[in-house]
């Protein structure tokens, strides 16, 4: 009798809860194939640059974060400083990432005053500043899709998101859902400007887990390339 008494409200937990786990199931999955728009493909590699160790610098392979940090670099740390805490300390243990700065010969004394105040509490072992000429640096960001030019000491504060294969990566459309149901034309984002905090923790911060997580399900072969962002905001446009 009490067997049978406890019969009903246990088939009635599971039937409430089946559903329940099934979408919970299905609620990663579809989250694992919201890619990141490839904005522009085949970025040259960085052939002209080497570490202040004279090692190459590669970016095949590598999910990177590059930087145009120009002549006077630690008069600028705030935004290495703000890529550091909001990005690099966020990534850091994931597989293949690296923080690229690209910075001419002449600022090695500089590069060394700022490497200090960034390994101040740890060795930032994914951080490497490429030294190249002023040429090098300036034929570097322009085969890049860019909005802005490089300032007189070829620095900007915009970084930029290079996948394994080179691709260039970021947002076709950045408008949010109230501005596509204003009708705002259509812009996008190539660039993450690090002296905006709230563009490092939300918008790059999100753009990077979205790219690591495509890798993490390509390894696992789960992977559909025609899912992107600006695919589910043009679908929000419809609506």
């Amino acid at each position: 009798m009490k067997i049978t008494s406890l019969k009903k409200p246990f088939v009635l937990s599971v039937l409430f809860f089946l559903p329940v786990l099934f979408l919970l199931f299905l609620y990663p999955s579809k989250h694992n194939y919201k890619t990141l728009d490839v904005i522009k493909k085949e970025i040259p590699e960085l052939s002209n640059f080497v570490t202040k160790n004279g090692d190459p610098i590669q970016l095949e392979n590598h999910l990177t974060v590059v930087g145009f940090l120009g002549k006077t670099p630690m008069e600028d740390a705030i935004l290495a400083l703000n890529l550091k805490e909001l990005v690099y300390d966020k990534f850091r243990g994931f597989k293949r990432f690296q923080i690229v700065i690209l910075v001419p010969e002449s600022a090695k004394n500089q590069v060394e005053l700022l490497q200090k105040e960034l390994n101040q509490y740890e060795f930032l072992e994914y951080w490497e500043f490429g030294f190249g000429t002023p040429s090098d640096i300036l034929a570097a960001y322009q085969s890049l899709k860019i909005s802005t030019v490089l300032d007189s000491n070829l620095k900007t504060s915009d970084v930029f998101i290079i996948d394994k294969e080179r691709h260039q990566r970021g947002r076709l459309d950045d408008r949010d859902k109230d501005q596509i149901k204003n009708r705002v034309p259509i812009f996008g984002m190539s660039s993450y400007d690090c002296l905006e905090v709230s563009i490092l923790k939300n918008k790059m911060s999100e753009d990077m887990r979205v790219l690591f997580t495509e890798y993490r399900q390509k390894r696992k072969g789960n992977f559909n390339s025609t899912s992107r962002r600006a695919d589910d905001l043009k679908a929000d446009e419809k609506n």
